[in-house]
């Protein structure tokens, strides 16, 4: 593991954005959790939204591929920022370059592929990570999108949850302020809802169904 992620912060593109990680002494930061949790979920299927150079689809495929169980990682993110996503073959190059072959990506906005056959295809979502326009209206369509197919043992994670500072990853002319915790403080008054808060560097929320039968 750690030769993976000594190739992996040899681009430090993928140190950035928040995921609390640390060249120094190769600590995947937040990385750990996702690595964790796809290792103990063991799931068929990750749905992650939104990645600036492909850390958390990286992480969670390598928890799958380490896995026994089979498993494949939808990965949606419509390039919005620059054309790093854009080109299929230098998506594929990219993940491959870190030996994760189980990423699917979709140039898509989150609201495109739920019109999609990949979509209407899925049988179900064991990991969803959230981590698109972080805006509380996005967070909650992205939610929404994907909650009908979450399973009472799966993990929706919301990036950049504890932050409400203002974004100019699009320009100047398009800067926002993040309000992903605005409708996480919704979530949190649903009593069918278990919600915790790690509140370290830009903040990863979990939200799962608050159900207690061993799984």
């Amino acid at each position: 593991m750690q030769d993976w992620i000594a190739k992996l912060f040899a681009n430090k593109e993928l140190l950035r954005m928040g995921h609390h990680q640390r060249l120094e002494d190769q600590n995947l930061g937040f990385g750990w959790l996702y690595y964790a949790l796809t290792r103990l979920v063991r799931p068929s299927v990750v749905v992650v939204i939104g990645s600036w150079r492909g850390f958390s689809p990286l992480v969670f495929g390598k928890g799958v591929a380490d896995n026994l169980e089979p498993g494949r990682v939808i990965f949606i993110d419509p390039s919005m920022v620059d054309d790093f996503w854009k080109d299929p073959d230098a998506v594929r190059a990219h993940f491959a370059g870190h030996d994760v072959a189980n990423i699917q990506h979709f140039l898509m906005t989150t609201q495109q592929f739920v019109a999609s056959e990949a979509y209407r295809e899925l049988p179900h979502v064991d990991l969803l990570f959230v981590d698109g326009y972080h805006t509380a209206e996005q967070a909650k369509f992205d939610y929404e999108a994907f909650a009908p197919l979450l399973t009472e043992k799966s993990l929706a994670l919301f990036h950049d949850s504890c932050s409400d500072r203002v974004s100019k990853i699009y320009g100047l002319e398009n800067a926002y302020r993040y309000t992903v915790r605005d409708f996480l403080s919704e979530l949190k008054r649903d009593p069918q809802l278990q919600v915790f808060d790690l509140p370290f560097a830009e903040g990863v929320t979990l939200v799962r169904r608050a159900e207690t039968t061993r799984l």
